[in-house]
């Protein structure tokens, strides 16, 4: 009893036509019957009637339909577990990283995955978030950790690693420091400085002032935070940032929630839906770097 016999048997019996079943395996009519022929002489009955004008099922042929189909269904598992293992051994893996986010944990799960998975190749590369996030539809890149204001971009999947309010930090005795709460419009009052366009915060920021009709003015762009801090705590400007941002520079920077930006920046690890098992290893190991699970 060999496979393609079980896989010719199945067709015919879903199908009630013996050409028709041919065509789906893209096999002769003539090679369909004869290997049905010889699966029914090696088990020592017919599997179908063939008296009526469709192929229908005998009591035998019934019997066996469900074990042929599991017994199909099983060879394919093992060639996927192979395929799987293969794929693991000897593969590549490019990773996006949004610009200027040193992200340690991210690190760790590329150097654990490497350690378990040594023929692997894995590139990393840098770019603002909007860039990646396409490059993940396009499949040009695997898995990016990218900010964005959205919890799952559309047609991704996404694990939320971080979600913030944004602040604006300044350097001591400014302004902003003795208001009891900052407002966007309060801060609209100074130059900026902030992300570029195409960031998660950005886009956050950028959306919130369009929803109150403000145009503040961006003095200053930058991609790292530290050059952000650096420019704000120099005077050149307030910095707009998250929390988690902010709070490095704190020794230099005041940082003050805007009160009226309510939707949080985030950054999030997102791949498209793939059977790529190397992506599903990886992402494993980011979760329990990210969120110290297992």
């Amino acid at each position: 009893m060999e496979l393609r016999q079980l896989e010719y048997f199945v067709a015919v019996a879903e199908e009630r036509n013996f050409t028709r079943a041919a065509e789906r395996v893209h096999i002769s009519q003539s090679g369909v019957s004869a290997q049905i022929r010889q699966l029914e002489r090696e088990l020592g009955a017919e599997l179908f009637d063939r008296s009526a004008r469709s192929a229908t099922l005998t009591v035998a042929g019934k019997a066996a339909l469900q074990h042929a189909r599991a017994a199909l269904a099983a060879a394919e598992a093992v060639a996927q577990a192979v395929g799987e293992v293969t794929d693991l051994i000897r593969g590549r893996l490019t990773v996006g990283m949004v610009i200027g986010c040193t992200v340690t944990p991210l690190f760790e799960a590329l150097a654990a995955f490497r350690r378990a998975h040594p023929g692997v190749e894995i590139s990393l590369l840098e770019d603002n978030s909007d860039r990646l996030i396409e490059a993940v539809h396009a499949g040009t890149v695997d898995l990016a950790l990218v900010g964005t204001a959205t919890a799952t971009p559309d047609g991704l999947d996404a694990l939320t690693i971080i979600s913030e309010r944004l602040v604006v930090a300044v350097p001591a005795g400014h302004p902003l420091t003795d208001l009891p709460r900052v407002t966007l419009r309060d801060l609209s009052a100074h130059p900026i400085v902030c992300m570029p366009p195409g960031t998660g915060l950005r886009t956050v920021f950028d959306q919130a002032c369009a929803a109150q009709g403000l145009q503040p003015m961006i003095a200053l762009q930058a991609s790292a935070a530290d050059a952000i801090a650096d420019l704000a705590a120099r005077g050149l400007g307030v910095a707009v940032l998250s929390e988690s941002m902010a709070a490095h520079y704190r020794d230099r920077l005041t940082a003050l929630v805007i009160s009226d930006v309510e939707t949080p920046a985030l950054l999030a690890l997102v791949w498209k839906s793939t059977h790529n098992p190397a992506v599903r290893e990886l992402l494993g190991y980011g979760r329990r770097a990210f969120t110290g699970a297992g």
